[in-house]
């Protein structure tokens, strides 16, 4: 211990156990060596390691089954080996992955536990799980859809954990055992043909009555897609020709290994704790005649088409906060000459874009992992990416709205990394039809989206004069006050004198004695209630504030700050916060982010509430700007504060009453005191009284939640009720561009909040979506009480 910077001779522990986990997780990687070669070489070394580092080799071992299941094949090999020279290890590992398995379902992690099944599968191959116990274990996961009273999605992922192991494993399984995998399948099949699918629509892609030759699979739901694999599978004899199955080698080491029987499996039972994967739809862009050059894409229904793209998906969630890294995993993806990697990548990054409710990771992570492959691959992705882009735009029509803002998003950021070049020319299909329609609109949203990450005439100058009818407007300040010509408009000499006042830095006082002149419009008799709603008030001096502080986001912030008591108190009432919000339009029409960001900022200082901008939104004032993106993206982010501000309270709560648990628990073990009483009164009694308040706050802001989604809820209902009787009366077909866009938007808000929404369902069946509701509206509902049940 006198000198430890001198360099000791002999490895320490820590030096090798980390030299352990870099070769087993770097094997399977390119090296000048097979990897038959190198895995022998790591088998030799981990052998001799066993006696003082076996734990450490297990744990990492089962760690990498769960963590990389790219390289599934590699470590199954690996673990073959090891079982061949030492029995022992090999029934360790098994009983250690079968803990890990029921760990990982006792806490929800559905995914991870679905490599380790498939990890226990391949293990077959290898000789080192005999093939009766595993069929075993799969006939209890197949039972599973016998269960009474548990959701469908619980009987699906133990029937896609049992199917998505099959084309590692069918063919071995089936000959040893092909009368019970028979009757495995049949339960399958059974299981498939009476579960019902009425959430799939709100969770597919694209809606059309005649789907492309892709789009019959595009929408398909997950298991049915996966179904019809496995039965071609089976039709072909269970040959499949994409997995690397690196055993294949040492097949005369394996077979000669004893082999072990995996403990017997009961899945754990349903409780109300368990929280399965969402449902999932199969998103499909490209066939075979998209790429007529390069190899043939796997057909639609053949598994390697699974195999591949479960890989894909893989390597992202092993890899997506490093996107170089990531970037290269995908395009070193073993067999890439075999396949047309780049159209299988493309597609499989857009599928997680696009997934529904909500992507895998965040959405900006897709757009940095694109470029990254463009930069790598500049002959090739960006020809496929073009491609794939085009065909997004040409189906525009029938794909869902909430897709469309991530595509929106997307594309505007994309493009910002390459100057804005496109060849806008190809799309000016879009300016003859309505601008209502979903492909100007598209264009229009983009450009918009273009100019946040640029600035106004930048996009002015790089689109086509055509399209000038797309081109986002000046983002300038409308100031009604400024103009001469309006010197009749009632409050104009105030707004004058407003002005000089802010201008030498008045305080709070001084602008409510200018302001006490505003006559109240709504009142008839003279004497003025003091603050009561006085919408010209309100007019004349936000109007002023935010025309003398639109220099930058900033400006406005600061004037926002330092006059926020006179904002809470002319906005004291509902109406007072609703005019807020229509004076804050009136100003800044022209600028959606200005107008998004004052918003957000106006909530967290208070000045509107949540139901306030809830109501804004519905008004007849912003009829005009409905369907446009920038307006669901304020509702939602609204939704989101509303929603963070109930957890947190909750979160304090909860630490409150731990704090208190901890408080008496330490009291327990001192009771020697003789004061206990007293004395612990004298302690709990601040804590108590905390809680109370804290319980108080939560039940407030539930309510307020609550009050939240029945006033959207509501406002929906409302407006879609009226539309479908005006087209009733008037004979006119239901289903416009508004009327996709508002039913698909009401969708948005179940599907984006529906872990919150789900706690107020009873209400919202007994007081909104009642039975004599429209089926059209109601049909929305029925999806989404559909997704969990």
């Amino acid at each position: 211990a006198g000198q430890p910077h001198k360099r000791r001779r002999t490895s320490e522990p820590s030096e090798i156990e980390e030299r352990l986990e870099s070769l087993i997780c770097r094997v399977g990687e390119k090296s000048n060596s097979s990897l038959e070669s190198n895995l022998e070489g790591l088998a030799g070394v981990l052998e001799a390691d066993l006696p003082n580092y076996k734990s450490k080799i297990l744990r990492i071992l089962c760690t990498v089954a769960r963590l990389l299941p790219e390289k599934l094949t590699v470590y199954t090999t690996l673990v073959g080996l090891l079982n061949a020279r030492n029995y022992n290890f090999g029934g360790e590992f098994v009983e250690a992955m079968i803990r890990q398995l029921k760990e990982c379902l006792k806490v929800n992690m559905y995914n991870e536990a679905v490599h380790l099944v498939r990890f226990l599968s391949d293990l077959v191959n290898c000789h080192v799980i005999a093939a009766p116990s595993m069929v075993a274990m799969f006939e209890n996961f197949v039972s599973v859809t016998q269960e009474e009273d548990v959701p469908q999605v619980r009987c699906d992922w133990y029937m896609f954990a049992f199917l998505s192991s099959l084309p590692w494993v069918g063919k071995e399984l089936y000959e040893k055992k092909d009368a019970e995998m028979d009757r495995l399948l049949s339960q399958t099949e059974s299981y498939l043909k009476r579960r019902q699918k009425i959430h799939v629509p709100m969770l597919q892609v694209w809606t059309a009555d005649k789907p492309h030759p892709q789009e019959e699979v595009s929408g398909l739901y997950y298991l049915d897609c996966l179904w019809s694999q496995i039965q071609k599978l089976k039709k072909d004899r269970w040959q499949e020709r994409h997995i690397l199955r690196p055993y294949l080698a040492f097949d005369s080491i394996l077979c000669e290994a004893l082999q072990h029987n995996l403990p017997p499996f009961t899945p754990p039972p349903h409780t109300e704790d368990s929280v399965y994967p969402m449902p999932r739809v199969i998103f499909r862009m490209f066939d075979y005649t998209d790429d007529p050059e390069g190899p043939v894409m796997p057909g639609s229904h053949s598994v390697e088409r699974f195999v591949i793209e479960e890989n894909l998906h893989c390597i992202i969630k092993s890899h997506w906060k490093e996107r170089k890294t990531c970037a290269a995993q995908l395009l070193s993806y073993p067999g890439n000459n075999k396949i047309p990697l780049n159209y299988h990548i493309v597609e499989v990054i857009f599928a997680e874009l696009f997934q529904l409710p909500s992507p895998p990771h965040i959405e900006v992570m897709y757009t940095t992992l694109l470029i990254e492959l463009c930069k790598l691959q500049p002959g090739s992705l960006p020809q496929v990416l073009a491609q794939a882009t085009e065909m997004l735009y040409m189906r525009l029509d029938t794909m869902n709205t909430t897709c469309v803002d991530r595509f929106i998003n997307w594309f505007s950021h994309h493009l910002s990394n390459f100057q804005f070049r496109w060849s806008w020319e190809d799309w000016s299909d879009c300016l003859t039809q309505d601008l209502e329609k979903p492909k100007p609109k598209f264009v229009r949203e983009v450009l918009e989206k273009c100019m946040r990450l640029s600035y106004h005439q930048r996009i002015i100058d790089i689109v086509p004069a055509s399209f000038s009818v797309l081109s986002p407007a000046n983002p300038v300040c409308i100031y009604k006050y400024g103009d001469e010509s309006n010197r009749s408009l009632p409050g104009y000499t105030v707004a004058l004198c407003l002005t000089i006042a802010i201008k030498n830095k008045a305080s709070n006082d001084e602008i409510f004695s200018i302001l006490k002149d505003v006559p109240n419009p709504n009142q008839d008799d003279d004497d003025d209630e003091g603050f009561t709603f006085n919408p010209l008030k309100i007019e004349v001096f936000v109007q002023t504030l935010l025309h003398l502080a639109a220099k930058s986001f900033s400006h406005s912030f600061s004037a926002l700050a330092k006059f926020h008591e006179v904002f809470k108190t002319l906005a004291e009432s509902d109406e007072g916060k609703l005019h807020v919000l229509r004076v804050v339009y009136e100003v800044w029409k022209n600028h959606p982010q200005m107008i998004a960001v004052l918003v957000d900022k106006m909530i967290r200082t208070q000045i509107v509430d949540c139901a306030a901008v809830a109501n804004w939104i519905f008004s007849s004032e912003l009829a005009h700007d409905f369907t446009r993106f920038y307006i669901w993206e304020i509702l939602h982010s609204t939704i989101r504060k509303m929603n963070k501000h109930v957890l947190k309270i909750h979160k304090e709560l909860e630490e409150t009453k731990a704090r208190l648990a901890r408080q008496h628990k330490r009291r327990d073990s001192d009771d020697d005191d003789d004061d206990d009483d007293r004395s612990s009164d004298r302690e709990d009694g601040p804590l108590e009284e905390q809680i109370e308040r804290l319980q108080e706050k939560v039940e407030s802001a539930q309510s307020e939640q609550k009050n939240l989604f029945l006033v959207i809820f509501q406002r929906f209902i409302m407006l879609l009720t009226e539309h479908l009787v005006r087209c009733e009366t008037g004979g006119i077909d239901v289903f416009t561009p508004w009327y996709k866009s508002c039913i698909e938007r009401l969708q948005q808000i179940f599907l984006q909040h529906h872990q919150i929404i789900q706690q107020y369902m009873v209400t919202l069946e007994n007081l909104l979506f009642t039975a004599e509701l429209d089926h059209h509206i109601l049909a929305v509902f029925q999806q989404f009480c559909a997704l969990q049940a």
